[in-house]
């Protein structure tokens, strides 16, 4: 490939900042269905602003049915390589302080805004390392399919609507992640341990726990109210809990309890403090009337025990040397004085299986008295390391940055878990934290002008 690429893609720098801006300024969160609008109006609008901006580009588009958007180099070419990316954003959040969520800046060589690095900013890297080549006049004997999707952040509902009208590239690559390569996504187990107790009315006692909003989430927030209590008795017991685990416990109603943690993602629970968690462990402290609600919590606490995430205690902890540990965390909270519910998010390494992980949980939970629910595991993803795409993939990377490329293995699952040779690629740099997902999430201009770089490498070599 020549420098004339790399030249072109410096030259039109603020073209490709303008394109994200204007990108990021369409409120993209799933919202409801419309007739013809899959997944609601932002959505819709962003994979259409994607879709009209390729087709100025000179690339052939295809719609379907607004559940994604295709935009291909050349189709005269065989199709050989997916880059498989996505319009849609997580919702915008609290917290934002250097500029709204949708209302894009660039500030100290940084583009502020939600999806300028997940997943609106990588899928311009892409977009534009296509053109480049284009544009320069570069010759392909391989064709490259740019496929946007509109639903990776709720479900990915939209890619599965795509597959069954056509098939899987004999390569793919996700721009969703970071550098150098994933090649390996863990398995996951989910489920919950569930437990049905006979209503004590002996006061004082446990009216509700509810803790958590998302089962890939470690919860942040946890609320405990309780009747006939009196609440100078809990003082002490909250000041012993906030001390002992870091979270905050405050009154907030005359018989209501808040505790306050730190969310993190479920693939990386040691990384949070769990609100649910440290909820339960304050119930267990508090003088409430003995009942078999109480014992159940405490036994919750036995398995789950606080700063546990491997899973020990369940019975599931693994690790090997592909995939490294086992992660497990107790995310969805849901207790009354007649029932509980808490459900669990594991991912699991590659030597995971339905003996050593779903029957040692269910063995665990049955011997406690609670009952184990579960679809069974979701297995893990992986790509040899030896394959052809890796190692392109990984040689673009290293000539483009001088970085050391390696392979990578995560416990988040992407766009391409279940694809038979897809890898997610980029476009984050390593050693950079751009606020994916939460507050003031950016994209260095930087980092994404390397990233269409490695890309345009990425593409040549794969399809010269």
């Amino acid at each position: 490939m020549n420098k004339a690429v790399f030249d072109w893609i410096d030259a039109h720098q603020d073209e490709l900042v303008q394109d994200l801006c204007d990108f990021i300024k369409i409120d993209s969160v799933k919202g409801a269905y419309e007739q013809g609008k899959p997944f609601g109006e932002g959505p819709f609008n962003a994979l259409h602003f994607g879709m009209d901006l390729a087709e100025k580009y000179g690339f052939e588009i295809k719609n379907y049915d607004n559940y994604v958007a295709t935009a291909d180099y050349d189709n005269a070419l065989p199709h050989t390589l997916d880059i498989l990316a996505h319009t849609d954003v997580v919702p915008a959040g609290e917290g934002w302080t250097v500029t709204e969520p949708f209302k894009p800046v660039v500030k100290d060589g940084k583009i502020y805004g939600r999806g300028s690095s997940d997943d609106k900013g990588p899928l311009m890297a892409a977009m534009y390392a296509m053109r480049a080549l284009k544009e320069s006049g570069v010759e392909l004997k391989k064709g490259i399919r740019l496929i946007m999707g509109a639903d990776e952040e709720s479900g990915s509902a939209d890619i599965e609507q795509y597959y069954q009208e056509e098939q899987e590239a004999e390569m793919t690559f996700s721009p969703d992640a970071e550098f150098p390569i994933i090649n390996i996504e863990k398995g996951m187990f989910r489920g919950a341990i569930t437990k049905t107790v006979a209503e004590s009315t002996a006061l004082p006692r446990l009216v509700s726990l509810e803790a958590g909003v998302a089962l890939n989430a470690v919860p942040q927030k946890a609320v405990i109210r309780l009747e006939g209590f009196d609440m100078n008795l809990a003082e002490a017991p909250m000041d012993e809990i906030a001390k002992e685990l870091g979270v905050k416990c405050i009154q907030t109603g005359v018989d209501e309890i808040t505790i306050e943690g730190v969310s993190a993602h479920a693939s990386t629970p040691e990384s949070g403090k769990n609100a649910g968690l440290a909820a339960l462990y304050l119930i267990n402290k508090l003088p409430l009337a003995a009942c078999e609600q109480l014992t159940y919590i405490k036994k919750a606490t036995e398995i789950f025990p606080w700063g546990e995430t491997d899973g020990e205690h369940f019975g599931i902890k693994m690790c090997d040397e592909e995939s490294h540990d086992l992660t497990c965390t107790l995310d969805l909270y849901h207790v009354t004085p007649t029932e509980m519910s808490f459900q669990f998010d594991s991912r699991v390494p590659v030597m995971g299986t339905k003996e050593n992980c779903e029957d040692q949980a269910r063995a665990v939970a049955e011997k406690a008295g609670f009952t184990l629910e579960t679809a069974g595991m979701i297995p893990p993803h992986v790509v040899s390391g030896d394959s052809t795409l890796v190692k392109t993939l990984l040689g673009a990377y290293e000539d483009v940055t001088g970085l050391k490329g390696e392979c990578l293995a995560i416990g988040g699952g992407t766009y391409v878990h279940e694809l038979k040779n897809g890898v997610a690629f980029g476009a984050i740099l390593p050693g950079i934290d751009t606020h994916m997902h939460g507050a003031d999430e950016f994209m260095g201009v930087d980092n994404l002008v390397t990233a269409a770089k490695v890309y345009a490498k990425a593409i040549y070599e794969l399809c010269k």
